[in-house]
């Protein structure tokens, strides 16, 4: 049978294993506050106490760092949207108000710089003042209906410029379209009543057409019917009342096949004793 153990060997065992259990957990925590991970989608930027800012970027993953001395700012850069209001003026000095959406992100070489000029929010010290300057810069070399009727063109100088300007800010913009552009009231009924006028303009357009066109057809129908009078009259010196006389029979032949196809139609005779006109013999008589 093993011995009991005695009490002073109890007690160093206890200490042992006390001590033990503070050096795991010393180095547990050393262990773990020497390691960073980096999610994906994400870089981290290393400062260091005695360096400053490393000049490298940290990629995905697990990463060791010295405890104290060296701490991990975790960046994302996938691409976030944004968007962006300006109220500006036209060259006409008309206002519009201009909503901008841009998708950004930073350039992951360029995390270091960022973090050192701008800090981890850099969309918010950036975007929205170059985007506001950018918009008034370009808006402003159009008029307010260009801006309609010249849209792609706005954008496509307006997505030029700010590529430009975020990239002096290390920022890559993926895409930068306008998607609100609306006038003041001022404007829209300017606008509104130039669009009334227009129309009134074609109608009146089309008005005159309308005139010139039943001008001309009555140009032509006089003509035809002073052509029309000339052959006849030139027939009737040829032929004589004969002329006549034939068309006065053609016109009462038609007469006399429409009036057939009638109903209800009664014949009168042309004498005043109506009744006698029905009987040719008593009429004779009398």
């Amino acid at each position: 049978m093993p011995e009991k153990m005695s009490g002073p060997q109890a007690v160093n065992l206890l200490n042992n294993v006390a001590r033990a259990a503070i050096a795991l957990g010393v180095a547990g925590s050393l262990v773990s506050a020497s390691l960073f991970t980096v999610d994906g989608g994400q870089r981290a930027v290393l400062f260091d106490r005695l360096r400053g800012v490393l000049d490298e970027t940290v990629g995905e993953g697990s990463h060791f760092l010295i405890p104290l001395l060296q701490k991990p700012y975790i960046f994302d850069i996938r691409t976030r949207p944004r968007s962006i209001t300006s109220v500006t003026g036209t060259k006409d000095l008309q206002m519009v108000n201009l909503t901008l959406r841009v998708l950004s992100r930073p350039d992951p070489d360029k995390l270091p710089t960022i973090f050192k000029t701008l800090g981890l929010d850099y969309d918010e010290r950036v975007l929205p003042s170059i985007g506001n300057e950018v918009l008034k810069a370009v808006v402003a070399q159009f008029n307010a209906d260009q801006l309609l009727t010249d849209r792609p063109v706005v954008s496509a100088l307006v997505r030029e410029s700010l590529l430009k300007r975020a990239r002096d800010f290390n920022l890559l913009l993926d895409d930068v379209a306008i998607t609100h552009l609306s006038y003041g009231q001022e404007f829209s009924r300017a606008v509104e009543a130039k669009q009334v006028a227009q129309q009134e303009a074609e109608r009146s357009k089309f008005v005159v057409a309308k005139a010139e066109q039943e001008r001309r057809a009555a140009i032509v129908r006089a003509e035809g019917e002073s052509e029309a009078a000339r052959l006849i009259s030139r027939a009737t010196e040829i032929a004589g009342v004969g002329l006549i006389e034939l068309r006065k029979i053609e016109a009462s032949r038609e007469i006399a096949h429409t009036l057939a196809k009638t109903r209800n139609v009664v014949y009168l005779p042309s004498g005043n004793n109506m009744l006698l006109g029905l009987n040719p013999t008593l009429a004779n008589s009398a």
